[in-house]
């Protein structure tokens, strides 16, 4: 599939007959509303179809009473170039990821490039390549945030200061490379946020040649500002101090796909019980050891909504709506002026639910229908998904 970089743009796109229109907004999950109007890749108006200008559209998507959310953002990937991943010898990956309703990756470090450099040069020039490179090709149209360096001793702050002025604004994992003691972290953190630039943590047990344990007392002490994969990734520490780095600190608690699923229930559970599940966004930690889950996004949010027994529309907003806000990213809310990405979702066939949000509290993945990035439409019916009971056409355009 072209990528959305040369794929032109949408025109107005109007989505009618919506059946569930989930927001993005852990606040408000729910919206009274069964259209969507766009102008060229933008939400421009959300409401009641007779109250909206509708008219005319380039593109006509009739939802068939579905639902609509936006475009899953999986806040933890570990991409390399293009849609291949070394790690496991894989091609197509991030489109696959795509058709599991997912728009937007955000790196936690391009780590698994083979011969990675380490020294302070080699390590800027890769995150400015893997920025650039992500920057001008979409795999399926998935918006692909990268250019994650890996921090190393030796740093100083003008490194920092260099790769903001290239367009960096991530760092990969930190505790992946040389730097592990929570006060050199701690210095680095502060100089990539002083200059723009968000951090991640590596928390629980080492995942990668070079890795190590990062435990409790250093995630506190280098406060970087996501709580990287706090379920381990794959070993996580022990629940008592994933309870505690909740409580303690205020960053972003992010729960993974590949880590210990006892304690992503907890972490959730801790953070709805301290009030504070805005805090909560969601990542695969994928490509890695266990493989890659094109559906580890609609797994996350199944498994939290039933196990952790969390309303399935909050924990849709784990993986939309927070990530962007937590993120600075334009998607995951629907809302004027957001990024027109959105997941057309409908209950499994033969699911036991009554509705996709019940069949989602009993444990089932829903069935994607269609996939829109930038107003532009990337799929139809999921290829991963079990099939959706309905699914939304294109009958105009």
């Amino acid at each position: 599939m072209a990528d959305a970089a040369v794929a032109g743009k949408s025109g107005k796109v109007v989505i009618r007959n919506i059946g569930l229109l989930l927001s993005g907004d852990i606040d408000r999950p729910i919206l009274d509303a069964d259209c969507i109007v766009i102008d060229d890749g933008v939400i421009v108006a959300v409401g009641r179809e007779k109250d909206l200008d509708a008219a005319q559209p380039k593109t006509l998507i009739d939802a068939k009473g579905t639902c609509v959310c936006p475009g899953l953002i999986d806040s933890h990937v570990h991409p390399v170039f293009g849609d291949w991943t070394p790690r496991q010898n894989q091609l197509g990956w991030i489109d696959s990821t795509m058709n599991g309703g997912v728009t937007t990756m955000v790196s936690a470090g391009e780590v698994h490039l083979p011969g990675r450099p380490k020294d302070i040069v080699g390590l800027k020039a890769l995150a400015i390549t893997a920025q650039r490179a992500f920057d001008n090709f979409r795999p399926g149209g998935v918006k692909v945030i990268a250019g994650a360096p890996v921090i190393e001793k030796g740093m100083v702050e003008q490194d920092f200061a260099d790769l903001a002025a290239a367009g960096v604004k991530l760092l990969g994992e930190v505790g992946l490379g040389s730097v592990k003691a929570g006060y050199e972290a701690q210095q680095m953190v502060a100089w990539a946020r002083r200059h723009g630039i968000q951090s991640t943590i590596h928390t629980g047990g080492p995942s990668i040649p070079g890795s190590g344990l990062i435990d409790k007392d250093v995630v506190l002490e280098a406060d970087a500002d996501v709580i990287g994969h706090i379920n381990g990734g794959h070993t996580a520490l022990p629940e008592r101090d994933v309870c505690t780095l909740c409580e303690k600190s205020s960053r972003a608690i992010e729960i993974v796909h590949n880590g210990n699923e006892k304690i992503a229930i907890a972490a959730a559970q801790a953070a709805m019980l301290l009030k504070c599940p805005h805090r909560v966004i969601l990542g695969t930690d994928g490509p890695a050891g266990s493989g890659v889950q094109p559906l580890g996004i609609l797994r996350m949010i199944s498994l939290l909504s039933s196990l952790g027994n969390i309303p399935a529309e909050l924990v849709f907003c784990f993986a939309t709506g927070n990530t962007a806000r937590i993120r600075g990213l334009n998607g995951g809310l629907v809302e004027p002026g957001r990024d027109a990405d959105f997941v057309f979702l409908d209950r499994a066939q033969h699911t036991a639910g009554r509705t996709l949000l019940e069949s989602v509290q009993l444990g089932d993945i829903p069935g994607v229908g269609m996939v829109m990035i930038d107003g532009l439409v990337r799929c139809g019916r999921s290829r991963n998904t079990p099939p959706a009971t309905e699914v939304p056409v294109v009958v105009g355009g």
